[in-house]
């Protein structure tokens, strides 16, 4: 006993400004007190949480927290002063590793029962921790949000006495509660708390104007109504209509819906006419969503923040991918949140898959039926070759021959529904022939003059009309059975199309524009202004976007909205040729031409430079068309008398597939 050493000669715990045993609440950030300001590094003073009772407290914080259970409020009350820098026992052990026994060796391990001590040459290396940022601040507040979706309260505690971030304002969480219990006159007065706390000025966000204040109140006071009315108390539910929802002056409309509500013979009836779920936490849930979209997120987090945010991250990354072409869920469930979204280019339409050789003359167009079943294929040598897809291995068979086309085939044109194909020559051909597909007859052959030229053709969206023309100066709008319905006189007809509202048909002519055609009126208005000679267009889906094959020019993309030119795509050589190019892919989101320079050029619809550049033809590719509901599948014609079929990579090595597909740029 004699030769114990000495203890060092320090002042006692309890003269360095100890905290009592008893320590307040965790302060909200903005009013923190700033504890132990005295601290030096060099001066071997400890600090303030290594006051008498520490060892008590590193014990209880020393193992593993299961939530805070066994802990004394004083200890959890430490784990507040983390935010400030300092570190309590309590926090030191359990949150931030500072003053761990277990990680620094500082001091006695927790629960040794020895007072703690630490040199004051070690003090000197303790850092203030970090005050968190308003980023920081937002993502932990994010990050608790979805944690208590989840239902893991206790976490989100921890998280935020840790933090010392508050995931919502005291008001915001009483007007939360409150409104899940259905305590509706509480919540009324919230709403009073919630709109002197906007109007503050250390509001971050702008206070709500009256009109989403009266909103708000509105949507309380008619779930109100609504749920008295669901249990039978009509008369509470009338006064909630009178007294209170009339005088706010607000959407009288739906007060007379309301109104009407009060007829309801059982709540079946009720739920049925309001659209409305009934009482309970689902519709209550769903209104509280509404009315967090009113309040500035310093006080309530918009409803499912986090969640809205990586959806939002998933789709633009899906935006920002070239050659993403393939429809999935719109739900975080479909994808990995711990990639970055890549899409290969092997998934693309970059390779040959076949190589149709049963034309034995230049191949002019080819077409994709509107359900993807088939490709038309018209030719020089005057045939017409409908093909069979195969639904599983996309692989293209011989289906049917329609023959007898004198001057060839230019032009083809699929019905609405699929069950007529009309094919058109070229210049000096006078005739159409409308062919019934399935059965291989031919309907119609149509010929209204020997001096007419019928190239072109377009159908309407009801199927039971087409109009046809040509650069002679002839415009028809005809039946199935070739009758003349209408003709405008003087048109010099270069391509037709057809709007989805059945009245107005777009015509490229001579004078190097489009223009709309209206036939129940007979008025016509300019549209497309080019510089040069149209060759071509196509029209999207949706009818907003017109694709131009320009003379000389290339690939041009118009707004037909708009009425201006959105943009013109690079790299492929069009002469005065005519090419088809095409929309195709998931949405529409590519752009597909043939070119004089024997390519197929591939762009981004939001892209000028081409992102992909096919080889394997062998003369000028006169048409693309791209498999409306296979976004994979593409098919290009050319004067080498050959259809090429384009999708994914196959299961070859690199050297196979160059060598087959030829280079891909």
């Amino acid at each position: 006993r004699s030769g114990r050493p000495e203890p060092p000669s320090s002042p006692p715990a309890a003269a360095l400004g100890a905290p009592p045993q008893t320590l307040p609440a965790p302060l909200s950030r903005s009013f923190r007190p700033h504890h132990g300001r005295s601290r030096r590094g060099n001066s071997g003073l400890l600090p303030p949480s290594f006051g008498g009772g520490g060892s008590r407290r590193a014990r209880g914080f020393g193992g593993p927290s299961r939530g805070g259970q066994g802990q004394d409020p004083a200890a959890l009350s430490c784990l507040s002063a983390a935010q400030n820098g300092e570190s309590s026992s309590a926090a030191g052990a359990h949150s931030n590793g500072l003053l761990s026994g277990a990680s620094n060796g500082a001091g006695a391990g927790a629960g040794s029962g020895a007072p703690t001590t630490v040199p004051g040459s070690e003090l000197g290396s303790l850092k203030k921790k970090k005050r968190l940022s308003q980023a920081e601040e937002d993502v932990i507040r994010l990050i608790g949000q979805h944690l208590h979706g989840l239902g893991l309260n206790q976490t989100v505690d921890l998280l935020m006495q840790e933090s010392g971030c508050r995931l919502e304002h005291p008001s915001a969480t009483k007007f939360r509660n409150h409104v899940m219990e259905g305590e509706w006159d509480k919540a009324e007065n919230d709403l009073s708390e919630l709109k002197a706390l906007m109007h503050s000025p250390n509001a971050v966000v702008v206070s709500l104007s009256l009109a989403l204040s009266l909103r708000m109140k509105f949507l309380l006071l008619q779930q109100k109504y609504l749920e008295y009315l669901e249990d039978g108390k009509v008369l509470e539910a009338l006064q909630v209509l009178r007294g209170e929802l009339t005088p706010l002056k607000y959407n009288t409309d739906r007060i007379h819906v309301l109104s009407g509500y009060l007829m309801c013979s059982h709540a079946e009836d009720l739920r049925a006419k309001a659209e409305w779920e009934g009482k309970g936490v689902s519709s209550r849930s769903r209104l509280l969503d509404k009315l967090q979209t009113y309040l500035p997120p310093s006080v309530m987090l918009p409803p499912r923040r986090l969640h809205t945010l990586l959806r939002q991250a998933v789709e633009l990354q899906r935006d920002r991918c070239l050659y993403h072409n393939t429809k999935l869920d719109n739900s975080l469930d479909s994808v990995s949140l711990l990639l970055d979204h890549v899409c290969s280019r092997k998934q693309f339409p970059c390779y040959t898959q076949q190589i149709l050789t049963e034309h034995c003359n230049e191949v002019w167009f080819c077409k994709f039926s509107n359900d993807g079943t088939k490709l038309a294929t018209g030719s020089k040598d005057t045939t017409v070759i409908v093909w069979q897809v195969d639904p599983e291995t996309h692989q293209l068979k011989l289906w049917r021959t329609l023959e007898g086309h004198a001057y060839g085939v230019s032009y083809l044109a699929w019905s609405p529904d699929d069950t007529y194909l009309i094919a058109c020559g070229p210049d000096d051909c006078s005739e159409l022939w409308l062919w019934n597909v399935q059965s291989g007859e031919l309907r119609t052959k149509m010929s209204q003059s020997h001096e007419d030229s019928l190239t072109s053709v377009a159908w309407n969206p009801d199927g039971k009309r087409f109009v046809t023309g040509g650069q002679r100066g002839q415009f028809y709008q005809c039946d199935l059975d070739g009758n003349l319905l209408d003709s405008w006189e003087g048109v010099r007809v270069q391509c037709l199309w057809c709007l989805s509202d059945g009245r107005t048909v777009l015509a490229s002519d001579t004078h190097q524009r489009i223009r709309g055609y209206n036939f129940e009126d007979l008025t016509d208005r300019n549209i497309v202004q080019e510089d040069h000679p149209i060759m071509s267009f196509t029209v999207s889906k949706n009818g907003r976007l017109a694709l131009l094959n320009v003379a000389t020019q290339g690939v041009h993309l118009w707004d037909l909205q708009d009425r201006v030119l959105v943009r013109k795509y690079q790299g492929v050589t069009q002469g005065f040729y005519t090419i088809h190019s095409c929309f195709g892919g998931h949405n529409e989101d590519f752009i597909a031409s043939g070119s004089e320079d024997h390519k197929v050029y591939i762009w981004h619809k939001r892209s000028e430079l081409p992102i992909a550049e096919l080889t394997g033809h062998t003369r000028t590719v006169n048409c693309v068309s791209w498999n409306p509901c296979v976004p994979s599948l593409m098919a290009s014609a050319s004067d080498d008398g050959t259809v090429r079929i384009w999708g994914p990579a196959p299961f070859l090595d690199t050297q196979e597939v160059d060598g087959f597909n030829g280079m891909l740029y």
